[in-house]
């Protein structure tokens, strides 16, 4: 990372970093197409909701963040499914 970050953007972008690798972790186990892949995303989501759980997020603040991403979902695909 650039060194003239601040410490809260660095680790913003790293956050950013690790969701784009999870998202092509998802997208693997999507193209293995195995038993085991079929609902690979809807487990790697929820054990990310109890992770964050975990970590001292609230049930509010989960699913405000799913709520606010799911909203935002229309802009970002431009209508595509």
């Amino acid at each position: 990372m650039d060194n003239d970050l601040t410490s809260e953007e660095t680790e913003l972008f790293g956050a950013y970093d690790l969701a784009a690798q999870l998202a092509v972790r998802c997208r693997h186990l999507r193209e293995m197409d195995v038993s085991v892949s079929e609902r690979a995303l809807e487990q790697v989501l929820n054990t990310l909701m109890t992770e964050l759980w975990d970590q001292g997020f609230s049930q509010a603040e989960i699913r405000k963040a799913y709520e606010r991403a799911l909203a935002d979902m229309p802009r970002y695909a431009a209508g595509k499914d």
